[in-house]
């Protein structure tokens, strides 16, 4: 179970660089830059810390990663020349799911702690990644992302692709 843990997060902090790479490429001048720099300098310490984690624990990175280093870029990027609006759609839908998951995963580690099996370093990772995951998606709120075009479709097509790529990222 923390293989699985540890190799999907690697592969979500991952992504989100590689999102925040492709709007940073398209948007890197707009009024949203510093903004979306400063959530892409919290992901990058996120990446860090399970570069960090998996070879201490023996585990391998998902076999995706270079299909995340191309989606991820691509899915910023294509947000991004939607537009400022779309671009927070997107940083909203991410962290939204996102949010669930870490939820989930700290659920885990609490069953794991009363077998006795306690992580308090990744749990505590975890619980501070969460906090700031979701000050993302509430920034992302506060930016406007519900007002881009197509925003139910684009939000809920992003959401859809999260979940598939964590799904795929804890197995593969």
């Amino acid at each position: 179970m923390i293989e699985r843990i540890l190799r999907v997060d690697h592969a979500g902090e991952y992504g989100a660089k590689r999102i925040y790479d492709g709007q940073l490429a398209i948007l890197g001048k707009s009024a949203n830059a510093p903004t979306i720099r400063h959530m892409a300098e919290q992901e990058l310490k996120h990446l860090s810390a399970f570069d960090r984690l998996l070879p201490q624990r023996r585990v391998r990175p998902t076999l995706l990663g270079p299909v995340w280093h191309v989606a991820g870029f691509a899915l910023g990027a294509a947000t991004a020349l939607m537009g400022e609006k779309a671009a927070m759609a997107c940083t909203e839908a991410v962290e939204e799911v996102i949010d669930e998951h870490y939820t989930r995963q700290l659920e885990t580690l609490d069953s794991l702690a009363a077998e006795g099996k306690a992580e308090p370093e990744l749990q505590a990772l975890i619980a501070e990644f969460r906090a700031e995951e979701i000050e993302h998606r509430d920034t992302a709120r506060e930016a406007g992302a519900a007002e881009a075009p197509a925003y139910p479709v684009l939000s809920q097509g992003i959401k859809n692709a999260t979940k598939l790529a964590i799904w795929l990222s804890e197995r593969i």
